[in-house]
């Protein structure tokens, strides 16, 4: 039995043994299964629109040299369990090894079909709080950092809790609904260098109620557009809110080239894995984190979310 299917059948089979923790799957390729493998299918959705909302001033995206340099508490990092440049071949690492594989060289692959040329921007999210996307957006983001050729971007989207600034002991400072609110705050401005060399992080901003029509706006795509583009390198990802829990990850999704989406072992259902991939409707795209299995060293690994 492949992977594949192993990770699929694990999601209507309740206690059965688990594979090893995170796993990755496609979900195009999960949509082949036969239905007794009760695959999740993919449907295409498109956003409401909305009237009654001012337009977003347009964003400045000037290149600048970023001026503000922030530590992130690594040895924090390491007593959760967590991926860190200095900690060695450790289970978690490894996993985020393999993971992180696929969607690198799809980031930068020309004829990947992701027609946008946002192969780099890579949005993680899940269908409730608690499946642990958090935690594997900050490990993915880590372990993409250690790679010789590559450049990391950081983006904290659950701009209504952000979560980031908890695992890496940082504050909220200002970021990406600032840029998009003001038409004189450059993005240079709030990405915050760190002591990993190649991470860099743009942390959420304060919240805003239009946060849904300004992730949607004209500016939000110019922005995104001039990030994927800026620094051929480059790879970004995104930590998105949960995708039944509010509308801005489904907006986001629509300008992502790459979703991971995390799905939790033995909790998160079926039903909602087919209602994400219905909303955001994506499908070659798509891939599946199964994430808090039962390792096979006996091992458990949680991501942690809205405590």
């Amino acid at each position: 039995m492949s992977i594949i299917e192993k990770a699929i059948g694990k999601l209507g089979q309740g206690k059965q043994e688990a594979p090893r923790t995170p796993i990755i799957v496609s979900a195009a390729e999960a949509q082949k299964k036969p239905p007794e493998a009760k695959a999740a299918v993919a449907m295409p959705v498109q956003a409401a629109a909305v009237d009654d909302v001012p337009a977003a001033p347009a964003v400045n995206t000037q290149p600048r040299q970023t001026s503000k340099r922030v530590n992130i508490d690594l040895e924090r990092l390491h007593n959760l369990g967590m991926v860190t440049p200095d900690g060695g071949r450790t289970p978690i690492a490894e996993e985020f090894r393999l993971i992180k594989r696929p969607l690198i060289e799809k980031a930068f692959d020309r004829s990947s079909g992701i027609a946008s040329g946002h192969g780099n921007l890579v949005m993680v999210t899940s269908s409730l709080p608690g499946e642990g996307k958090t935690f594997c957006a900050v490990n993915l983001a880590i372990s993409i950092a250690m790679e010789m050729d590559h450049t990391v971007l950081l983006v904290d989207a659950d701009v209504a809790r952000p979560s980031v600034p908890h695992f890496l002991g940082l504050k909220n400072d200002a970021g990406l609904m600032d840029v998009l609110l003001d038409d004189k705050l450059d993005l240079a401005d709030v990405m915050l260098r760190t002591n990993i060399d190649s991470l860099t992080f743009l942390p959420a901003g304060k919240s805003h109620r239009h946060a849904t029509e300004l992730l949607a706006s004209q500016s939000m795509s110019r922005l995104l557009d001039e990030i994927a583009r800026r620094y051929p390198d480059r790879i970004v990802i995104f930590d998105s809110p949960p995708v039944l829990l509010t509308t801005e990850s489904r907006v986001l999704a629509s300008q992502m080239g790459q979703i991971v989406m995390v799905v939790e072992a033995e909790k998160t259902t079926q039903h909602a894995v087919k209602a994400v991939l219905r909303q955001i409707g994506s499908q070659d795209n798509v891939n599946l984190i199964y994430n808090k299995s039962r390792g096979f060293s006996g091992e458990e690994y949680y991501g942690r979310y809205y405590n």
